[in-house]
């Protein structure tokens, strides 16, 4: 029941003011979020990879109105990947994009603007040796971001993708995705979606999942495994073996600030780990998805908000 509402004001700009006005939300928020500043999300980059771990890195961005916002959106990409040239890591640190902040939900053209935005960026990303994934957002633009992903991938291959279980439709998306050299990270999905296109019920959406990883580690492409479910990642390394793949043909992919000595524990066993790297000042959305997505991560807002007032 909390889920829905937190979701619902994720999209509140009277909440926004409110939880960002609380003295005590920056630290919180920085528990999940590396700083609004390119400067310390990068630091957190090397102190990532320092430790073996890859990172994908996304500059936190969404439901904007102007084109302008989008221009911007592009540009501080466009400063990351100069930032990531610089580290040589490679695609040890990659980039997630979301099509909505480089103008996809614009009603004038806004597909157009969105795909000129990031073939900006992917072009910029392939010069510098690192990689983009495709970001999913709410139902209503999955079409669209498959369309772009086609388009940037006949220049582009190595461009990724992110599906979600609880959508109906991701299992067919699976199937058509599994293709050689694809790259697709499955998630559950984190927005409010009405029960004409997703599960509703937990048990579904773990159940999808799992049909979904099923799929992908069966393909030919590499399925990035993005969960923190003990039992998916479980699952994972067992169709891993399953299916004879080697350890660098899969990767396990879990967000900043969670289950990190389990991101440890699987560098440590020789895993592909990749931690998903939001940082910003338009965090408030982002922040707000990861309190729905799991109570405890509410309880431990709600006692620091109790503790501090």
């Amino acid at each position: 029941m909390l889920g829905p509402v937190l979701l619902a004001a994720a999209r509140s700009d009277s909440i926004r003011r409110i939880v960002a006005a609380a003295p005590v939300t920056r630290p919180v928020v920085d528990r999940f979020v590396a700083g609004e500043a390119l400067a310390p999300a990068m630091e957190t980059v090397t102190s990532l990879t320092d430790a073996g771990k890859r990172v994908t890195l996304d500059h936190l961005g969404e439901d904007i109105t102007e084109r302008s916002e989008a221009l911007g959106n592009r540009d501080a990409y466009l400063r990351l990947v100069e930032a990531l040239a610089g580290t040589g890591l490679g695609d040890r640190a990659e980039m997630s994009v979301k099509l909505s902040a480089f103008g996809l939900g614009l009603t004038d053209g806004g597909e157009d603007l969105a795909f000129e935005n990031v073939l900006a960026v992917v072009e910029a990303a392939a010069e510098a040796g690192t990689t983009v994934t495709l970001d999913a957002e709410d139902h209503t633009t999955i079409d669209s971001m498959l369309a772009v992903l086609a388009e940037l991938r006949k220049r582009y291959p190595q461009t990724g993708v992110v599906v979600q279980s609880y959508l109906y439709r991701t299992e067919d998306d699976c199937r058509a995705l599994a293709g050689a050299g694809s790259r697709v990270r499955l998630v559950k999905g984190a927005y409010d979606e009405p029960a004409s296109v997703a599960y509703q019920s937990k048990h579904e959406v773990d159940r999808a999942y799992v049909r979904c990883l099923k799929t992908l580690m069966a393909g030919k492409g590499y399925p990035m495994v993005g969960s923190h479910d003990p039992r998916m990642v479980a699952l994972a390394e067992e169709l891993a073996v399953r299916n004879g793949r080697q350890s660098d043909e899969y990767e396990f992919q879990m967000l900043y600030g969670i289950r990190t000595e389990e991101q440890s524990r699987l560098v440590a066993d020789g895993r592909r780990m990749r931690v998903y790297v939001p940082y910003g000042t338009d965090w408030y959305g982002y922040f707000m998805r990861r309190l729905a997505e799991r109570p405890a991560n509410v309880g431990f807002f709600l006692r620091s908000l109790v503790t501090r007032g």
